[in-house]
């Protein structure tokens, strides 16, 4: 019997878009997930990850389950690799609020948590290298938040001083990337909490 619907996690390689189609006119050679994977016609990204980053993207055949996960009842986690060592009051600043510009106005981020990471993550090398230690020193930290506008964790890091050079998505709920290999694909199940 077939399912009604398919959810899928992926781990969503550097450098390719977050859709299957590219609607855009003058970026006409984008890598898109369906080079990626034979997915079912209907198939949609559950949120984003733009093309600079990585990480865990759901997908599914399910527009209900899609908008539940991707509104606040989720925490998406990231650990971001950031130009510098990051600072404490840094940091504390990301937690509390950060005014960065949405569409070109202002937005103030809600509460999250941040920490820094002791240790760097062992994550696969990427398809474009992050800089090496001949530009300057590099940090870690982990970002866990309920909200996801265009960009905000990059704009959040960027206005405290300490631009981000990879970002990669490890959580989104109960969901992680595990052993995941980048460009790997595997069909889940997703039951609503």
């Amino acid at each position: 019997m077939k399912k009604l619907h398919q959810h899928f996690a992926l781990h969503k390689p550097y450098g390719y878009l977050s859709q299957f189609i590219n609607n855009q006119t003058k970026r006409k050679n984008k890598k898109l997930l369906g080079e990626l994977y034979n997915f079912p016609k209907g198939t949609m990204a559950i949120g984003r990850l733009d093309q600079n980053s990585e990480g865990l993207l759901l997908l599914t055949t399910d527009g209900k389950i899609s908008n539940h996960i991707s509104s606040s009842a989720y925490e998406k986690e990231y650990y971001v690799q950031v130009s510098g060592i990051i600072t404490d009051k840094a940091i504390e600043t990301i937690q509390d609020a950060v005014i960065i510009s949405i569409n070109g106005k202002s937005y103030t981020t809600k509460p999250c948590k941040a920490e820094r990471l002791l240790t760097s993550p062992n994550f696969e090398e990427r398809s474009k290298r992050v800089r090496d230690d001949r530009h300057g020193s590099t940090s870690w930290i982990r970002v866990t938040l309920t909200e996801g506008k265009f960009r905000q964790v990059r704009k959040m890091t960027a206005k405290v001083g300490f631009p981000t050079l990879r970002l990669v998505r490890v959580r989104v709920g109960n969901y992680t990337l595990k052993d995941l290999a980048i460009g790997s694909v595997k069909e889940i199940e997703i039951a609503l909490k």
